[in-house]
């Protein structure tokens, strides 16, 4: 296995004096980098008549999930995924400066606290750009909005704040997108991918994994190319989509890791049909769920749009609607967001029911703040005034599954 290219990126220096964050140094310790050259599955191609239609089979029941809580905060809030108590969220500033705070939500008691009071940057033009934690990690990403680089920080996070001076884990310049990060108990994952408009799209991409407390990271997954979706996080589970079978043409391959050995072990592979890329993709239990957004002339029913849960082995569901954020569940429920509203299946049951979204919220979208395996369901929105119909507040659920 080859090691990650650090000729392509110099090492982080160690932090100034006086500076707010410490630097780690990103190399390879133990074991292989997994790379889009080792062997991979075959291409999956699925006749179009062989995956079960959920809407056309399933039996439409009334909505069984009940609402556990339910809290309005300020306009400016935007929450994103998380597997724990505290879920990450982006909120707005009251002034030019800081644009952006970076802030948490209790699902416990429903308090939301400022956690990143301003950038760890000091340039003017730089921003918070996305945030994600666990219980016991809270990472970042900042974004110099002039010259479009971007750092990544992270730190201890413990009862709403963060405990410790915070590390810069990674840093780029305009021609890397911004990381794709994900926060896992005290394990932080991201992706580090050549922008599509760069001067460096023919290079490779990693995603990297960093505990608490270690000076290094570890790059363990390598594409030959883009990742076609975000790092996502379901129970022991990473989900990845990098570029496979690189030598014979456009193959993208969703696959779960394992975390409990930093990714080293490969635990399910489904290869996408030639030239087909999936929009978003996790796994609840041992299912895939795989979204496609467009429809393709080629590669069966998986080139069609929609969201497939399935394996390989054991063949897919399909929901046939197009698809728009990544989709959770536990057991045998899934919950699937369509534009206007979500779908909860029972595969055991063969049963659907539709969850609406928040009262006078369509115009703006409720989204979930959930990906991946968890058994409390969160979503948020921005909701009108009924009065005004003027935007008044953002809307938090929680539904146990």
């Amino acid at each position: 296995m080859r090691p990650p290219k650090l000729t392509r990126r110099s090492f982080l220096k160690t932090a100034a004096v006086g500076s707010a964050a410490a630097a780690v140094t990103v190399g390879l310790l133990s074991g292989c980098t997994h790379s889009g050259d080792e062997e991979t599955s075959e291409p999956v191609v699925v006749d179009e008549d062989s995956a079960e239609s959920i809407l056309d089979t399933f039996e439409s029941v009334d909505l069984a999930l009940t609402e556990e809580s339910a809290w309005s905060f300020p306009l400016g809030n935007v929450l994103h995924p998380g597997e724990a108590t505290w879920i990450p969220v982006t909120t707005a500033g009251s002034s030019a400066t800081p644009m952006v705070k970076a802030s948490a939500l209790s699902l416990a008691s429903g308090q939301l606290v400022e956690v990143v009071s301003e950038p760890v940057g000091k340039s003017a033009t730089t921003v918070i750009y996305d945030a994600r934690c666990s219980d016991y990690a809270y990472a970042w990403v900042e974004l110099d909005l002039q010259s479009r680089a971007w750092s990544l920080y992270a730190a201890a996070f413990s009862g709403g704040a963060l405990n410790g001076t915070p590390l810069t884990l990674w840093e780029a310049d305009a021609d890397y997108d911004p990381a794709a990060i994900a926060v896992s108990d005290r394990t932080v994952i991201w992706q580090v991918q050549p922008s599509a408009s760069g001067s460096k799209t023919t290079e490779s991409s990693f995603c990297y994994v960093w505990h608490l407390g270690d000076s290094e990271a570890k790059a363990a997954v390598e594409s030959p190319g883009r990742f076609a979706t975000p790092v996502t996080l379901s129970g022991d589970a990473v989900v990845l989509t990098p570029r496979v079978r690189a030598d014979e043409g456009v193959f993208y391959g969703v696959t779960a890791y394992s975390l409990s050995d930093d990714l080293a072990t490969r635990l399910d592979q489904l290869v996408m049909p030639q030239n087909v890329r999936p929009f978003r993709a996790t796994r609840v239990g041992d299912r895939f769920l795989v979204s496609v957004e467009a429809s393709y002339s080629t590669g069966g029913l998986l080139g069609q749009m929609g969201t497939y849960v399935g394996t390989a082995g054991d063949g897919f569901f399909r929901l046939n609607r197009e698809p728009s954020e990544t989709g959770c569940g536990h057991g045998d429920v899934v919950i699937i967001k369509s534009l206007a509203s979500y779908f909860v299946i029972d595969l055991a049951k063969r049963q659907y029911a539709v969850l609406g979204s928040a009262d006078r919220s369509v115009d703006y979208g409720d989204y979930p703040a959930r990906a991946g395996e968890c058994d409390l369901f969160v979503t948020y929105a921005t909701v009108k005034d009924p009065d005004t119909g003027y935007p008044a507040t953002v809307s938090v659920r929680t539904f146990r599954l």
